[in-house]
């Protein structure tokens, strides 16, 4: 491949979400076909430059733009097998969200608005995947913060400002303690490039407590977007956005950058040999381990869906986290492809969430007797999408918790086991009900006239697409977890390429 490529693709691929999301700002509310146009642009160009980036990385491409930012630390865009698979899902998924989302908008005000910042909040969550180096991260980290406050609070009610002003001050918050944990990083060991095995290695003899202290920080400052327990609390009442931002928040966006930056803190930034020395893997590990319990306890009282849903993502997140802190490579496996699993898992929900409130009204579970008969199709994707959240096969969700019991075991720490046992039947307590009063319950009375009428489909077909799609992708990654280009087998090259342990 020719070098400029190899040099330009990471950003290109930036810029494809960016530059649209630039234009769309300019347009007047009811120039809707050149901003469907701009969008669906985005999104395909996206898609096509990461497929050319994926099929390089697999014959071992080195891709990687370079820009001189700060004294001793670059701008840096590199494209490696862990930043790819975050990438494949973010550019995926945005194209279901988008769709899903013109649909969903459809006649509503201030489109433009919305559109504009959806596409800033893709790019810089792309950003962050490329991100070559902490600084890098950081930056990108920040932008997503900006990018999707305005999201929160598009519907401007009370209720969404409130939830706005919550969400910055955590995510700031976050942002803060991770700079200071990013700034104390640079004065000891610089600002290199992310490295499989980490890089701050020869400092473990003499900075060790100031190592415990970064390493904090940066767990803290990522910790906010990962919602691991107690910093969770700006997930639950940001769901009074609209449902194709709250699924972006939790699949592809918010809740995954803050995952994803603890894999690259640990495995890239510190390493497994230094986490291990001091001791730092075992408070993230019970921190993990509770987040799951505590989010799965939290979402049985939960009468609204999407929030019985924001607290089954607070506890299903903290499997990736659980997963890396292991520091086992099966661990690892499992971690990276719940990352992927997880998001197509929850998107479906968010999905089907928002197809029951914008076609029925419905917002609450008693709303959902029956309603199987009447959208069947949205039903069954959430019934698989339910049953992939609990980890029972073939659907995807398996596979990921599978990994992550053996990784348990392979490190000797099978108490974890009683973890996914428990965490699993409390995620059968809660959503097991909902399922059967989908299917089997008496049909609610109170069904408010449909906001989204077709003659032939149960929904406006924008809105019945994306979960249709997402619902048998779950299907899919588990019922093909074996193949080469399943996330699974991405997960293992990563691990292989990626990540050092030890023996």
């Amino acid at each position: 491949m020719q070098a400029w490529s190899l040099e330009f693709l990471p950003l290109l691929i930036v810029l494809s979400s960016l530059l649209p999301g630039l234009l769309i700002f300019t347009l007047k509310e009811q120039q809707v076909a050149l901003r469907t146009s701009l969008n669906l642009l985005g999104v395909v160009l996206k898609l096509v430059l990461v497929y050319v980036m994926w099929q390089g990385v697999k014959a071992g491409d080195n891709y990687e733009f370079r820009l001189a930012f700060l004294p001793g630390a670059d701008l840096i865009l590199h494209a490696d097998a862990l930043s790819l698979l975050f990438v494949v899902l973010s550019s995926v998924l945005w194209l279901a969200t988008t769709i899903y989302a013109i649909g969903y908008l459809e006649n509503s005000p201030l489109r433009s608005r919305f559109f504009g910042y959806f596409s800033l909040c893709v790019s810089a969550t792309v950003g962050l995947a490329l991100a070559g180096n902490l600084v890098s991260f950081l930056l990108f980290y920040e932008l997503l913060t900006l990018a999707t406050f305005p999201l929160v609070v598009h519907r401007g009610t009370p209720q969404s400002l409130a939830a706005g002003r919550r969400y910055l001050a955590y995510t700031l918050s976050g942002g803060l303690l991770l700079m200071l944990g990013v700034s104390l990083l640079h004065l000891l060991a610089g600002s290199p490039d992310f490295t499989p095995g980490g890089y701050v290695l020869p400092l473990l003899a003499t900075e060790g407590a100031l190592l415990k202290v970064a390493f904090a920080l940066l767990i803290a400052g990522l910790g906010v977007k990962a919602a691991l327990f107690p910093l969770h609390g700006w997930l639950p009442q940001a769901m009074v956005a609209p449902a194709p931002v709250s699924a972006l928040l939790h699949a592809v966006a918010v809740v995954k950058a803050g995952a994803f930056g603890i894999v690259r803190v640990v495995y890239d930034v510190f390493g497994v040999e230094v986490v291990s020395s001091l001791d730092l893997a075992w408070p993230l590990l019970f921190l993990a381990a509770f987040t799951i319990l505590f989010g799965s306890w939290c979402a049985l009282a939960q009468q609204d869906i999407k929030k019985r849903l924001a607290y089954s993502t607070i506890s299903q997140v903290s499997y990736i986290t659980l997963g890396v802190a292991l520091l086992g490579p099966l661990a690892a496996v499992g971690a990276l492809v719940h990352l992927v699993h997880q998001g197509v898992m929850k998107i479906t929900l968010f999905f089907c969430a928002g197809n029951y409130a914008e076609t029925l009204g419905i917002h609450k579970i008693r709303e959902l007797n029956g309603v199987g008969r009447r959208m069947p199709l949205t039903s069954v994707a959430f019934t698989l999408g339910a049953l992939g959240m609990i980890g029972i096969p073939p659907a995807a969700g398996f596979i990921s918790k599978w990994y992550l019991g053996l990784g348990a075991a392979e490190v000797a720490q099978p108490w974890l086991i009683l973890v996914f046992v428990l965490s699993g039947l409390l995620n059968a307590c809660y959503f097991l009900p909902v399922v059967y009063r989908i299917w089997f319950g008496v049909q609610y009375s109170a069904w408010p006239a449909p906001q989204r009428f077709s003659q032939r489909l149960e929904t406006h077909w924008m809105l019945l697409v994306p979960p249709v799609f997402t619902m048998l992708l779950i299907l899919l990654m588990g019922l093909f977890a074996s193949t080469e280009l399943s996330p699974l087998s991405w997960s293992e090259l990563i691990v292989e390429r990626e990540f050092s342990f030890d023996d």
